[in-house]
């Protein structure tokens, strides 16, 4: 796929495609978005993690200008966004998480139809349709009614029709809620594909896995409130960015124990019944240091393991409850 020019534009200039400030929504008393600010820049994926709940949805709908805010402002390419706004969306694809194809149209017609809604005609229209089919893995399955696909085929589908007019910035919510994991793969294969070609990328999920793979940014969410944001290595470091190594072993632990302590990137040794257990920095970087100094201690290892925070382990210090919770 090619960059349409308002993404070269935004991609040669270095404007943010999306600025996000101060969003507040509130629905009687409830306040469901508060004080949330981000920037998505052009090329760049930035992910929305949060559980069911959390005020994801309700953000997106005012990224869209489908819901107005109570307080804060939206821009798309330097464009404010609103309920009464035209012009910014056209640089918008919105995924919904339900489901937004016609069951007794094909592919085909479904994209057919949406491409006429977004301005696409005759052979433009026909060549980018057959471009979203193969981008999604539905060529083969073009003409059949859509209410015989899978889960995963209508959310793959669903994906294409947001693509159709290369906007410059795609919002996809929770997109791979109750697919299969091989279609799951493949929706998170085909988004890994669009930042590569100059398109920015608002994805939201509860799915911890899916955002360390596809977010070069991360905003966590939780209550309505942005609790942090940046790099998983950045987030990582909020929580002290150290990694932890257990060693089984026969042999004598506590002589070894003083021997590991010594070494640099080994901030804590703790040993009990025939296991070490070592809190060091960069674990994949020390282990083998580590390995050969407790074999040169005495010790007969049988298994080495090693465990990395991640960002399950972020929102937990952050919101003191599980992801999932």
């Amino acid at each position: 796929m090619t960059q349409t020019a308002e993404q070269q534009k935004h991609t040669s200039t270095g404007q943010d495609v999306l600025v996000v400030d101060g969003l507040v929504r509130r629905f009687g008393d409830l306040t469901a978005v508060a004080d949330v600010s981000f920037r998505i820049a052009p090329g760049e994926t930035y992910g929305l993690l949060g559980p069911n709940g959390a005020g994801k949805t309700t953000t997106i709908s005012m990224i869209a200008g489908l819901l107005e805010a109570d307080e804060g402002s939206v821009t798309v390419v330097g464009q404010p966004m609103g309920p009464t706004k035209v012009a910014p969306k056209r640089h918008l694809g919105l995924v919904p998480q339900d489901l937004a194809i016609y069951p007794d149209l094909s592919a085909r017609e479904n994209l057919t139809f949406f491409g006429r809604l977004q301005g696409l005609s005759g052979g433009g229209l026909r060549a980018r349709v057959a471009e979203v089919l193969e981008l999604t893995g539905l060529t083969d399955r073009a003409k059949g009614p859509t209410k015989e696909f899978s889960g995963g085929m209508k959310r793959r589908l669903n994906i294409g029709i947001g693509l159709l007019h290369q906007p410059t910035l795609l919002i996809l919510d929770e997109p791979t809620v109750g697919v299969d994991p091989q279609s799951r793969n493949a929706i998170l294969e085909s988004v890994e594909n669009l930042s590569g070609e100059g398109m920015a990328v608002l994805y939201t999920t509860h799915y911890m896995e899916e955002a360390e793979r596809l977010c070069d940014r991360i905003g966590i969410i939780d209550s309505g409130t942005l609790q942090a944001e940046g790099t998983r290595d950045e987030l990582i470091r909020l929580i002290g960015g150290v990694d932890n190594i257990q060693l089984t072993a026969a042999g004598d632990t506590e002589a070894a124990a003083e021997a590991l302590r010594a070494l640099p990137p080994v901030a804590r040794v703790d040993a009990d019944r025939g296991r070490l257990q070592l809190t060091v920095h960069d674990a994949p970087t020390a282990v083998a240091q580590i390995v050969t100094t407790a074999t040169a201690s005495g010790l007969q290892l049988s298994d080495v393991q090693i465990s990395r925070p991640n960002l399950e382990s972020v929102f937990l210090h952050l919101t003191g409850k599980a992801l999932r919770d």
